[in-house]
This record gives structure tokens, C-alpha cells and sequence, in this order.
């Protein structure tokens, strides 16, 4: 480290110390992860946004969705109404093992276990889509929640190096000296666990929705599977 950056470690007595003034005055490899750090906030709290709106979405239309499967009008009548709308949820799921069904029956399937096999693999797959989309750009969360106070630490150690580097070389320990040198590479750490508190919690929060909703899916795709089995055995 020059003389020069060493020397701007420490600030004079009655120097700022609001936020802004403590990181002008840190080394640039402080400054670098206090800014990673702050854009990791910044995305991760886009993120929970993003999910919390998006599970919330799931939420209402599979609700919606149970209402008119157990309402008691057909399947196909159902079918008819969704197949052309973007479904999301139970209702892909629905739409998707309807589309094999209808498919299978069309070109003249005559094997009761091949069809059965076939809904039941399609159900599988829609389910792994619809999962997918609840769980994307959650191991970010993890990542942020796990890495962050690290990378903060990192700065604040980088820091507190800088700071001692340039108390030996003035030679003065008063704490009206030491202070601010020292505040600034704590800033770091502090900003570490502003990222990784709401990105630990969020993560762990969203998971469990993520998990309930897809159990949702999947004992629906069970019942589903079963009343197409019925079915099966009845036309076929």
C-alpha cells in the first residue's frame, strides 16, 4: 500500500463520520465490496419482490382453478376454456394431461397402462416446469446469504490493515485518530450483514412456500391421475 492511501486512512479529529464520508474515505478494495455488496442487497431484495408477487399469483389461481375442477362441470368443457389461455399452475398441469389424453385417444390408443404411463409422465414434467419457476433465483438468495457476511469481513479486514498500517506510520493512537480509520472497515462487515440477514430469511421463508406449493401440485396431479385412470378403464 503507498504512503499516500496509508495516510488517508486515518482522518482528523472531528472528521465525518456519516456513511457516505466513511466510504470516500476507504481503500478502493474496501470500496469495491461495499459496492458488490450493496448490489447484492439491491438484487436480492428484487428478487424477494419478484417471488413474493409470484407466489402470491399461484396462490390466487390455483385457488381459482380448484373452484371450477370440483365445481362439477366437465373436463372437457374445462379443457376447452384454458387449453388457448397461458396456464399457470394446477391449471398447466390440467391442460397438459388433458392435451395427452385427447392426444393418446385421437390416434387410436388401445393400451391402458402405455396411456396411463404417458399422463403420468406428463404430469411429472409440467409439475418440474411449474417448480422450476418457484425455485429460480433462489440459490442466489442462499449464495448471498451464505457468502455476504464473508465478503464483508474480508473489507473490514482489509480495512483494519490499512487503518493499523497508518497509525504506525503517524505514530499517534489517540481514539479521536484510530476511530474513523476503524469505523470505516466495520461499515464493511455491516453491509455484509445487511445483505445476508433478509437474503437468509427470505430464502428459507420462500423455500417453504416454494415446497408447499408444489405439494399442492403434486397431490392434485395424484387425484387427477386417478380420475383419468377411471376413465381409462372405462373406454378403453
Amino acid at each position: 500500500m503507498d504512503n499516500a492511501v496509508v495516510e488517508g486512512a486515518l482522518a482528523a479529529p472531528g472528521a465525518d463520520l456519516s456513511l457516505m464520508a466513511l466510504f470516500l474515505q476507504a481503500h478502493i478494495v474496501v470500496k469495491l465490496v461495499m459496492v458488490g455488496l450493496l448490489l447484492a442487497s439491491v438484487w436480492s431484495w428484487a428478487i424477494i419482490i419478484n417471488k413474493w408477487m409470484l407466489f402470491g399469483r399461484f396462490r390466487r389461481e390455483m385457488n381459482r382453478f380448484e373452484s371450477a375442477f370440483w365445481s362439477g362441470q366437465s373436463l372437457e368443457d374445462l379443457y376447452q376454456r384454458l387449453r388457448n389461455g397461458k396456464a399457470g399452475g394446477m391449471a398447466a398441469v390440467f391442460v397438459a394431461a388433458m392435451r395427452e389424453w385427447k392426444r393418446s385417444f385421437e390416434s387410436g390408443a388401445n393400451s391402458p397402462i402405455g396411456l396411463q404411463t404417458r399422463i403420468d409422465k406428463v404430469l411429472d414434467v409440467t409439475i418440474g416446469r411449474e417448480t422450476e419457476k418457484l425455485e429460480g433465483r433462489l440459490l442466489f438468495l442462499a449464495t448471498v446469504g451464505s457468502a455476504a457476511p464473508f465478503v464483508g469481513l474480508f473489507g473490514t479486514v482489509w480495512g483494519i490493515m490499512t487503518s493499523f498500517q497508518a497509525i504506525a506510520n503517524s505514530r499517534n493512537t489517540a481514539l479521536s485518530v484510530v476511530a474513523p480509520g476503524i469505523a470505516e472497515a466495520l461499515l464493511a462487515t455491516a453491509l455484509g450483514l445487511l445483505a445476508a440477514i433478509p437474503a437468509v430469511i427470505a430464502y428459507n421463508k420462500l423455500s417453504n412456500d416454494a415446497g408447499k406449493i408444489t405439494a399442492r401440485l403434486e397431490a392434485f396431479a395424484d387425484e387427477f391421475s386417478a380420475i383419468l385412470s377411471r376413465q381409462i378403464d372405462e373406454r378403453i
